[in-house]
């Protein structure tokens, strides 16, 4: 019986992200599972809680790989494998290390695919970057049950993969990305503006139905979820910098004296 990874997929909107900006805006998330940086026990999602999860559109253009890894496990509920594992694979692009083991876990039991330890221990490896316990002891199982051809061929399969899905570029690439993401919100209005996040619907539901989601934060405020989001996203990568309180603009876009 093949053993789906339902006990790493995350069940609420964004892993990181979503419930703490509509708490913020004053509206209900959906209960969440533990944060990926948790190495505690979680309750396993039924296929239906994972279809039902709410993704937050407008994260992707500050914490992509957080979104597309929520994406996937929408698709993965709904029964759309193929989308599940296109929409992981991106997010393991954009470094998420939940990505990475979650491909690993599918790629190792044969989840909707061939099973391939090769590919697995070369994901598991890349999900360990970090030395998240959890994704260590995944990587240390895979290697105890990998044949020295096996090796072989997940060191040779690393060799293509990491120049895509590795630290080194990927969250490096992730880090750009929300630096980015937030200094455009900086030069949209410091302190008086106001930015709308949409929820995105399952998959397959009407865009407009009455369960739709649109949280309406003060930038500011959206500004600080998204830096604590973003602590956890990248939580073991020694590269990010957080980018801390928002710093008030002048008419001009420029920073505005203290006083």
């Amino acid at each position: 019986m093949i053993r789906r990874p339902h006990h790493y997929l995350s069940v609420a909107c964004s892993i990181a992200f979503c419930g703490s900006l509509l708490g913020a805006a004053g509206l209900n998330a959906a209960p969440q599972s533990a944060s990926p940086a948790s190495t505690a026990a979680v309750t396993t999602p039924t296929d239906k809680e994972l279809a039902n999860a709410t993704c937050a559109v407008g994260e992707e253009k500050f914490l992509p790989g957080d979104y597309y890894y929520c994406l996937g496990a929408q698709s993965y509920g709904k029964g759309y494998y193929g989308q599940a594992q296109k929409f992981f694979t991106i997010a393991a692009s954009w470094a998420s290390k939940p990505a990475q083991y979650v491909l690993g876990v599918m790629a190792q039991n044969g989840d909707q695919q061939p099973a391939n330890l090769p590919l697995a221990l070369a994901w598991f490896t890349l999900a360990a970057e970090r030395h998240r316990p959890d994704f260590e002891a995944a990587h240390h199982a895979a290697m105890q049950h990998a044949s020295a051809a096996e090796r072989r061929a997940a060191d040779a399969l690393l060799q293509s993969m990491r120049p895509t899905y590795a630290d080194a570029s990927a969250a490096v690439r992730a880090e750009e990305r929300y630096r980015s993401g937030v200094a455009a919100l900086s030069r949209a209005g410091a302190n008086a503006g106001v930015s709308c996040i949409s929820g995105a619907r399952p998959i397959g539901s009407d865009p407009a139905g009455s369960n739709s989601t649109v949280a309406c934060v003060q930038i500011p405020q959206l500004v600080q979820t998204i830096d604590q989001a973003s602590s956890r996203v990248f939580d073991g990568w020694q590269g990010h910098v957080t980018v801390g309180e928002l710093q008030p603009l002048d008419a001009k876009g420029d920073p505005k004296p203290s006083r």
